[in-house]
């Protein structure tokens, strides 16, 4: 019985891993377009992109809710690996 849990656990924190490297790309992608963006902005069409299921055009996905925190949180993620910056005089907003 122990064995099955294990096994509910990586399929929870790989279901979990699969949805932050959507959420990575659709913030990455939807940055390269328009060179910089307001948080809330970036953080709205995510969220829309993640219902719609759609990555760009011609590229699907599944559908799944998402919330503000999810993006938000790869946000951090991405501002950490450097793949993100603020600008300096107006740190609400986002580059790639």
């Amino acid at each position: 019985p122990r064995q099955r849990y294990l096994r509910a656990e990586r399929a929870d924190v790989s279901a979990l891993e699969r949805k932050r490297n959507v959420l990575c790309c659709l913030i990455t992608r939807i940055l390269k377009l328009e060179k910089q963006l307001h948080i809330d902005n970036l953080v709205f069409r995510v969220i829309d992109a993640c219902q719609k299921g759609e990555l760009g055009p011609g590229l699907q996905f599944p559908s799944f809710c998402c919330h503000s925190v999810d993006v938000l949180s790869c946000v951090l993620h991405l501002l950490n690996q450097g793949y993100l910056r603020r600008q300096e005089e107006r740190p609400h907003v986002l580059e790639y």
